[in-house]
C-alpha cells in the first residue's frame, strides 16, 4: 500500500465524504428534513467519519492516527443504525437505504483495511 501524502489521498477519506453529502441530499427533504433531531444526528455522524479520517491522518502518528480510524469507523456504524430508523420512518426510499447503507459498508470495510494494514505496518 502506498503511503499517503495528503488525507485527501485516501480513498475511504473521498468515499466518506461522498457518503456525507449523499446524507445531506436524502436529509434535505419531506418528513425527514423536519426531523431536526434524527436530521442533524446523521449530518453528524456522516461528517465525523471523514473528519476523524483527516483528524487522525494529520496528527503524524501511527498510532493516533490508527486511533482515529477506529473512530471514524465507529461513526460510520451510527449513521448505518440511524439510517435504519430514518428507513422505518419512510423517510427514505427502500432504494435510498439500500445505497446508503451500502456505501456506509463499504466505508466501514475499507477503514477496517486500513486499520490493520496500519497495525501490522507498526508492528502492533
Amino acid at each position: 500500500m502506498a503511503r499517503f501524502q495528503r488525507f485527501e489521498d485516501i480513498e475511504a477519506w473521498q468515499r466518506a465524504r461522498q457518503l456525507a453529502n449523499e446524507v445531506y441530499d436524502v436529509s434535505d427533504e419531506g418528513p425527514f428534513a423536519r426531523d431536526f433531531g434524527l436530521r442533524d444526528q446523521v449530518r453528524r455522524a456522516g461528517v465525523s467519519a471523514l473528519s476523524n479520517i483527516a483528524e487522525g491522518f494529520e496528527r503524524d502518528s501511527p498510532a493516533e492516527f490508527i486511533r482515529f480510524l477506529t473512530i471514524a469507523k465507529g461513526s460510520v456504524g451510527e449513521l448505518r443504525a440511524q439510517l435504519y430508523i430514518a428507513a422505518d420512518r419512510a423517510y427514505l426510499t427502500p432504494q435510498q437505504f439500500q445505497h446508503l447503507c451500502g456505501e456506509a459498508t463499504r466505508v466501514s470495510r475499507m477503514l477496517a483495511g486500513l486499520i490493520a494494514y496500519l497495525r501490522q505496518d507498526s508492528g502492533r
